[in-house]
């Protein structure tokens, strides 16, 4: 028999769910002041890329210090520290997509924080991996499902490249 409190928490589950569809999506490029110029947009997917095998974002090239803002409305689930993305932030956006903020050289916002697009949240550094290497953000858009068209068999790991979105094409207005 259900109770009230998982009642509630079903329909919870479910708001959150249809809220994360239905998100409006506002675009903003990451790096303040940044434009298509700044990132190689053929770096996407490109193989081989190191420990992880693919590069499944872009570099968005800045100087230290420049400030880093949301690339779409949503809600930051995790700030921290590794030894590859060094300072890093992931934010929940529309469509149940997960933004990944790398390299950063200060985090300037929190966990179960809300944050809007063009909202500062750090500043453009080369923590990590990237360190010794010229500042930049390493940029990643993954989705919680799998994105139609998005298989090619010819490239590398392409079974896992279905559930990741271009940035260059997201950022350019040719992907939503």
């Amino acid at each position: 028999m259900l109770t009230k409190l998982s009642i509630t928490l079903c329909l919870l589950a479910l708001a959150i769910f249809a809220l994360g569809w239905y998100l409006p999506m506002h675009k903003q490029i990451p790096v303040a002041g940044a434009s298509s110029a700044d990132w190689n947009p053929r770096s996407f997917w490109y193989s081989p890329w190191g420990r992880s095998g693919t590069h499944k974002g872009i570099d968005i090239f800045a100087k230290a210090g420049v400030p880093i803002v949301a690339a779409t409305d949503g809600f930051i689930i995790h700030t921290g520290f590794n030894d590859m993305g060094g300072n890093n932030l992931l934010i929940l956006g529309a469509k149940w997509r997960f933004y990944y903020y790398a390299h950063l050289q200060r985090i300037d916002s929190r966990a179960f924080q809300w944050v809007s697009a063009g909202q500062k949240i750090g500043t453009v550094g080369n923590t990590g991996n990237a360190l010794g290497k010229p500042p930049h953000l390493h940029f990643t858009i993954r989705s919680l499902f799998p994105l139609i068209g998005q298989y090619d068999a010819s490239k590398p790991q392409a079974w896992l490249k279905m559930y990741y979105l271009n940035p260059h094409e997201f950022l350019t207005g040719r992907a939503t």
